[in-house]
């Protein structure tokens, strides 16, 4: 009854009120929470915060130099294992593999895993990389843990920008002449590029504040690292660390403003990079 009294043109704009209602609450959820804490933690942010080591004890005094350093060698070391094998395997899932039972099966277990909590991804990386490779707990067993936890968001994220590409911008590069990989490397891949772009964005942000799985394989160490087999801390741990074993709650939640900027400030870097490698795929200079 309700459906014949109202026109199409009414239903559609209380379906775009839903909608934008939907948007405009959650992204003052979001801005509440950041504004929560940069007002909180913000205060406690110095100089001296950021330059010195943490000095660890109850007291959770010192600052978190070392803790950035060390999320600095963990997401640089976690994009450079995960990326080109995470875009890998989307183009070759979406453009080399046929689509059988066992391509279908491939993909249930990337969602499969996908959807497996973090600190089970912590404890396989503490039976491989820290007991069986003998990594000990380190950066590098942090990082190659993360990669494997964040592969399959970046395949299915990467897979799907690829597959809103026309496929007549295929055919038409291929009937031009071109041959299938020039057209995925400039054709697809650039017209995929802002969906692919989003799939990096997502694993950055994840990496920066993952916790559960680090526990286990990066060890907890406040130390200043000297190699990729140096135990570390990031500073999602130093957070949990001061706010749960500590009396400092200014100094987690300076830290917590951190992370926050952190992420807004590794965010903006990779649009830029993106957009730039985008440009430069598209004959751009």
């Amino acid at each position: 009854m309700l459906n014949r009294r109202l026109s199409p043109k009414s239903t559609q704009k209380i379906a775009m009120t839903f909608i934008w209602g939907a948007g405009i609450i959650t992204l003052l959820i979001l801005l509440m929470i950041i504004a929560f804490v940069l007002v909180k933690g913000l205060p406690g942010l110095s100089w001296s915060f950021l330059t010195t080591a943490p000095e660890g004890g109850l007291s959770g005094a010192g600052g978190i130099s070392t803790v950035i350093v060390s999320t600095i060698y963990l997401l640089a070391l976690t994009l450079a294992v995960l990326v080109v094998p995470g875009i890998g395997a989307a183009i070759y899932l979406n453009e080399y593999a046929p689509q059988n039972r066992f391509t279908h099966l491939i993909r249930y277990g990337i969602d499969t895993l996908a959807g497996i909590p973090s600190i089970v991804f912590g404890l396989f990386g503490f039976a491989l990389f820290v007991t069986v490779l003998h990594f000990n707990f380190s950066i590098l067993s942090g990082a190659l843990t993360l990669a494997c936890l964040l592969l399959p968001t970046l395949i299915r994220t990467t897979e799907e920008a690829i597959k809103v590409v026309p496929r007549s911008d295929r055919e038409a590069s291929l009937a031009l002449g071109a041959t299938k990989w020039q057209t995925i490397r400039y054709v697809v891949l650039p017209a995929a590029m802002p969906g692919i772009e989003t799939g990096v964005i997502l694993c950055v942000g994840r990496a920066i504040s993952e916790s559960a799985c680090l526990f286990i394989t990066m060890g907890g160490s406040a130390a200043m690292p000297t190699s990729l087999l140096s135990g570390g801390r990031t500073l999602a741990i130093h957070m949990y660390y001061l706010s749960s074993e500590t009396n400092n709650i200014t100094g987690a939640m300076a830290t917590g403003a951190v992370l926050i900027i952190a992420i807004l400030i590794t965010n903006t870097i990779t649009n830029w990079l993106s957009h730039r490698f985008h440009k430069k795929m598209a004959g751009g200079t």
